[in-house]
Parts: C-alpha cells; sequence; structure tokens
C-alpha cells in the first residue's frame, strides 16, 4: 500500500524520486496557489451593471421548478428522469468503451465544428427512419438539446419584419427566445387538436409547433390539420419549426407521421432530443433541415461553442447502437402506462378534471381545477405539504386571472406515491 502511494504521489508531481536518496517534496507542486493582491472583500465594484445591461430584458415567462425537488415526496414535474428506470450499468459501459485507445484518440481532438459520425450515422439510418425522415448527414447538426437548436434556427431565421405564430398556451421558452430577436409574435389558441392552421394569421413568416404533444396540454395534431399547415406553408412561403421532443413516448398506438417526413418542400426545420428519453443532463440534441441551413448553424455554433462534447455524442452513440436505448424507451414506455392509468385512476372522485392529454401517451396531463381556484396558490400550499405541481399561468401569452390550469408530470413519481399524493393535493385545494 505505502509503494502505490508513493507511485500514486510521484504520477501526480506531488513527490519526486531522487537516486539513492529517496523521495523528496516535488519542487514544483501543482497546487500552489498564487497569493491575490489586497482584500477583495473590501473594494466596492466601480462598474455600473445596470447601465451595461439595462436594455437586456429580463425574462417574462419562466417555468419555476425547485432546485431540490428530489426532496418532495410527492413530485408531479415534468421533464425530469427518474434514475431507478435507467440502465446505468449499460451506461457505464459504454463509456468504457470510449476511453479505448481508438476511440480516445479520435475523440481527444479538435472536431472543428464536426459531430460524432458514429452518432450522425445512427441517427441518419435509425432514429430519423422511424419518423419517416430520410435526411444524409449533411443535413443533420448535433445540438446541446432541442433547445439549442431552437436557439440556432431562429438566430438564423427570426427577424424584425417576419412574424413568428406559437401555440397559445404553449412552451414559454419559444416566446421568450423569439423576444430576444426582437420578432412580432401572434399566439394561435390550442384545442384538442393543437394549433389550427386557419387560425395562423396572413403574413406569418414563421411557425413553431409542437404536433406530437403540445406543451402543456398534450394536445396532438390530427393528420388533416398537418396536411394543411404544410399547405399553407408552401402557398404562402413561411417555414415550420416542429419540436418532436416526446415522440417515443407513443405507448396507447402509434405516433403520427411527424410533419418533416411529410414535408416535400424542405420548409420543415425539426428538432429532436436525447435529454427527454435519457436524463435532461445530457444535453444531446439534433436539428434535421436543409443544408444550407445546417451549414450556416454549424457555423453559428462555432462561434458559440464550437459543438457538444464529442465524448458524450461517441457514449450515446454506443448506447444507440448496442440496443440499450431501444431496451431502455420499452421500460420507458411501460412504466409510463402504468403511471398515467394510476393518476387517471386517482383523479376520479376529485374535483380536477383532465383539460388535455395526449392520444398517444405522453408523460403528463393538463388538469383543470374548480373555476375559482388559483394554481399558483395551490401550488405553494402543496409544497407545504411535499406536493409539487405546475401552475398553469406560464404558459399563457395573457393568462387568465386566478388561473385554475395545472401541469401534473408523472415521469418522476413513484406510481405507488400518486394516490397518496393527489389525496393531499385535494385537501390542499
Amino acid at each position: 500500500t505505502v509503494t502505490l502511494v508513493y507511485q500514486e504521489l510521484v504520477s501526480l508531481g506531488y513527490i519526486e524520486s531522487r537516486p539513492r536518496s529517496g523521495f523528496v517534496v516535488s519542487d514544483s507542486v501543482p497546487t500552489r496557489r498564487v497569493s491575490g493582491s489586497g482584500d477583495r472583500q473590501t473594494a466596492p465594484s466601480q462598474i455600473s451593471w445596470q447601465a451595461w445591461l439595462g436594455d437586456i430584458a429580463p425574462r417574462e415567462r419562466v417555468i419555476r421548478k425547485p432546485e431540490n425537488w428530489r426532496d418532495y415526496r410527492y413530485p408531479f414535474i415534468f421533464g425530469q428522469a427518474d434514475p431507478r428506470l435507467f440502465d446505468l450499468n449499460a451506461w457505464r459501459d459504454c463509456a468504457r468503451r470510449t476511453f479505448s485507445a481508438r476511440d480516445f484518440a479520435e475523440l481527444a481532438v479538435d472536431m472543428l465544428g464536426q459531430d460524432d459520425p458514429m452518432l450522425l450515422d445512427y441517427i441518419c439510418s435509425n432514429t430519423l427512419p422511424r419518423r419517416g425522415i430520410q435526411a444524409s448527414r449533411d443535413e443533420v447538426l448535433i445540438t446541446v438539446g432541442s433547445q439549442n437548436g431552437l436557439y440556432l434556427a431562429l438566430d438564423l431565421l427570426a427577424r424584425d419584419g417576419r412574424p413568428s405564430a406559437l401555440e397559445n398556451p404553449g412552451y414559454p421558452d419559444f416566446a421568450e427566445t423569439l423576444r430576444r430577436f426582437n420578432a412580432s409574435l401572434n399566439f394561435v389558441p390550442v384545442d384538442d387538436g393543437g394549433m389550427d392552421p386557419e387560425a395562423i394569421p396572413v403574413g406569418t413568416r414563421l411557425v413553431v409547433v409542437t404536433p406530437s404533444h403540445n406543451i402543456p396540454t398534450g394536445a396532438t395534431m390530427p393528420m388533416a390539420r398537418r396536411n394543411r399547415l404544410l399547405e399553407r406553408a408552401g402557398a404562402e412561403d413561411f417555414l415550420v419549426i416542429e419540436d418532436d421532443y416526446d415522440f417515443e413516448m407513443s405507448y396507447l398506438s402509434p405516433p403520427l407521421p411527424s410533419l418533416k417526413s411529410m414535408d416535400g418542400n424542405g420548409r420543415v426545420i425539426y428538432l429532436g432530443s436525447f435529454s427527454k428519453s435519457l436524463f435532461p443532463g445530457l444535453r444531446l440534441g439534433y436539428m434535421v433541415a436543409p443544408a444550407p441551413l445546417i451549414a450556416a448553424a454549424r457555423e453559428a455554433r462555432a462561434i458559440m461553442l464550437r459543438h457538444p462534447s464529442t465524448h458524450l455524442q461517441r457514449i450515446t452513440a454506443y448506447f444507440l447502437a448496442l440496443g440499450h436505448y431501444d431496451a431502455h424507451i420499452v421500460r420507458l414506455r411501460q412504466e409510463m402506462k402504468l403511471r398515467r392509468a394510476a393518476l387517471i385512476d386517482a383523479l376520479r372522485d376529485t374535483p380536477f378534471k383532465i383539460a388535455g392529454a395526449s392520444r398517444e401517451g405522453g408523460t403528463s396531463l393538463w388538469i383543470a381545477a374548480p373555476d375559482r381556484s388559483d394554481s399558483d396558490a395551490l401550488a405553494a400550499r402543496a409544497r407545504k405539504s411535499s406536493v409539487l405541481i405546475e401552475p398553469g399561468a406560464v404558459f399563457f401569452d395573457s393568462p387568465p386571472e386566478n388561473c385554475h390550469y395545472f401541469r401534473m408530470g408523472y415521469g418522476s413519481i413513484d406510481k405507488r406515491d400518486i394516490a397518496d399524493g393527489l389525496k393531499l393535493l385535494v385537501d390542499c385545494l
């Protein structure tokens, strides 16, 4: 043990071996610190940050979740993974493979804005064809989650004078990102069939939509509306950004074709993500679009972050190629189906009503409390009982006073806790 310790200290540079003299502390210990000059605590800032940042408007609509949400007994929140459903041993094995001499040599270099060819090949040959999409490698860009893909697309396409249409209620970050680019916004009401293409204002140049599962209602856009949306896009010369964030969670019926698979004119920019289906901290997604747009997005990404971690890309590629991803999705679908059934059953004989749900499955329900209720106040009171829900006002451009809608996710709560959590929520109401 002593010998191994000395070898480790030598390799780390803390000590050095001198022939016939033994070991001595190194003259260049790596953790020596440079002492600062002056006392930072007594030097007030002379910079007026308000003047520097004053013209940057804060986000108006932000989904707030407690950072310590894991400490709550009944977390009915969306978008968080349940680590009990993830095959960590398989992920470790894939990570171990990336440390082989061949893989490490490939991944240690600066990719100069390019992506891992192994991950690109799998996405083009397996992931996209499952959504009916045919794409070559120059039509796919790996992103730091679909959020990064959305930002890149809007950075290139959104302009003042190019009106955009968004779902209402819808994902608040769509609107907040467009506001950063000073784009004029039109909010189109969502019903049981999602966004109605006929309600998109004439003159719109960009439409952002979640046809598979609307955020937050879960509404699925039927085929007739999908066809009509693409018909109007071609006739009126506008582009469509399709966020297909949760298509894997289609366990009640097969998913409808993606808009991108029906697009014969290259008008649809498709966003997908592995962060939702694997775990949010992965932050890996992809954008699919015509090659000229992908080339421009690659240039913009190179200025921002060069490229996502090629090491994480290769681990994910192995996880996909070795079949672990498919097995994981099967487990998720089976468990989400049980949790959805448990939540629907627990909602019976309560004052809460299901106001929106995906026909295909999903991982959340859109709930309406009695009309005079305020979901913000309900959520605040529920937190005191260790119950987390997501108030609905943030999803509306102009929320109704005392918004009584809220979202209940079941992706991270044990199905055995659903009924007890809902009883507490009724008591809070």
